[in-house]
């Protein structure tokens, strides 16, 4: 099957953000294994995305899920107190080490 180059991102993003992993996008896509990783390689360098360093426990997921949830959006930050923009800055650098600390090993 050929996919455009829109629909590569796509199933590539799927693959990077762990929605799916390699081996199930190539039996729901009918693409090959390195095919289907050859899209996660495109999604990630057109995006400049680090690449993703051995396999992550399901502790990493839950944690980077955990992070996400806990972004807030610019109206939320422009509504706090100094003090409460401190205590979320202090946040987002303590979960930024405890993320370098998990993609080191």
């Amino acid at each position: 099957m050929k996919y455009t180059k829109e629909q590569r991102l796509d199933i590539g993003r799927r693959i990077y953000s762990g929605e799916i992993s390699k081996y199930k996008a190539a039996e729901i896509y009918d693409i090959s294994y390195q095919t289907a990783r050859e899209y996660m390689r495109l999604y990630r360098n057109v995006n400049h995305l680090p690449p993703k360093r051995g396999r992550t426990t399901s502790a990493n997921h839950s944690s980077i899920s955990k992070i996400a949830l806990e972004s807030k959006d610019l109206e939320t930050y422009q509504s706090m107190s100094k003090e409460e923009l401190i205590q979320e800055l202090v946040k987002a650098r303590i979960a930024e080490v405890r993320l370098k600390k998990a993609f080191c090993f």
